[in-house]
């Protein structure tokens, strides 16, 4: 399943590998693609861009045919630095380009537009085919979106967290959210008694009601995993669909004090 987004298909279903060492990200990815999935979202940060770019390369599926997300680190987001850190992520992903290259978090000291304009000047070079954000309040992917085609913002999004007014700014724009920590890490999104009795009646998990009410809304969604059997379950979300109701009711859950993402170095996020 993909998603379209101006014009580009946007495989719907990743694999996250935030926090998520070499050696098992390697492993995670490689099983990832055998089951079918065709995204790998990985970071600067994260440390596992050589062992992601291993996996894809090594996989029997052709490069065209992989969705791969890299992003710039907040110390690379000088114009200069934002070049050679993405030189560096696509040696050790072992490709030419990536398919979207997002800056990872908003930086105070750096302009946006020196940023975005650095990464589509990339873009230009087909260095990566798209750019977008990441943890992007509604005023910051609003004024990013003026100065560079934005394909996504990646947030924090799940159904214990209200996200409506990134929603809003995506429907404006024409981009579309792409949701990290799908799940909630984990923390009661999986056991959530409203989401248990929805997926009764359709054969399903919590987990996996949660991920296919991020697709209906036609977000993407990065679940990760390092234990194989979730992995496929994660993915295994395609074959059925919640009603008007069912997705009203999921969407009554969320809060904005449902967040369980928030570094020191976060933004004031309703800003």
């Amino acid at each position: 399943m993909d998603i379209e987004i101006k014009g580009t298909a946007v495989p719907a279903i990743g694999i996250g590998t935030w926090e998520v060492p070499p050696e098992p990200a390697y492993d995670a990815v490689a099983h990832a693609l055998s089951l079918g999935y065709r995204h790998v979202d990985t970071a600067q940060a994260y440390g596992n861009e050589g062992a992601c770019g291993q996996a894809v390369a090594d996989a029997a599926v052709p490069r065209d045919q992989v969705w791969v997300t890299t992003k710039v680190w907040m110390a690379n987001a000088a114009p200069d630095d934002v070049r050679t850190s993405t030189e560096e992520s696509l040696r050790q992903l072992r490709t030419d380009y990536v398919d979207l290259l997002l800056i990872h978090w908003p930086v105070a000291d750096v302009p946006i537009a020196d940023t975005l304009g650095a990464m589509v000047e990339l873009m230009e070079e087909g260095k990566t085919r798209t750019v977008g954000v990441s943890n992007y309040t509604p005023s910051q992917v609003r004024e990013a979106a003026r100065v560079a085609p934005i394909l996504t913002n990646q947030v924090e999004y799940h159904p214990l967290l209200d996200q409506s007014e990134l929603l809003a700014e995506a429907a404006a724009d024409g981009h579309r959210l792409t949701a990290y920590s799908p799940l909630a890490n984990g923390q009661t999104v999986p056991e959530h008694p409203v989401l248990a009795e929805i997926g009764e009646g359709h054969g399903k998990t919590a987990a996996q009601v949660a991920l296919r009410w991020l697709l209906q809304q036609e977000v993407i969604a990065l679940p990760r995993s390092t234990r194989p059997e979730r992995r496929a379950e994660n993915f295994d979300v395609l074959d059925f669909a919640l009603s008007s109701e069912e997705m009203a009711r999921i969407s009554e859950l969320g809060s904005k004090e449902g967040r369980v993402i928030d570094p020191p170095f976060a933004p004031a996020w309703d800003t």
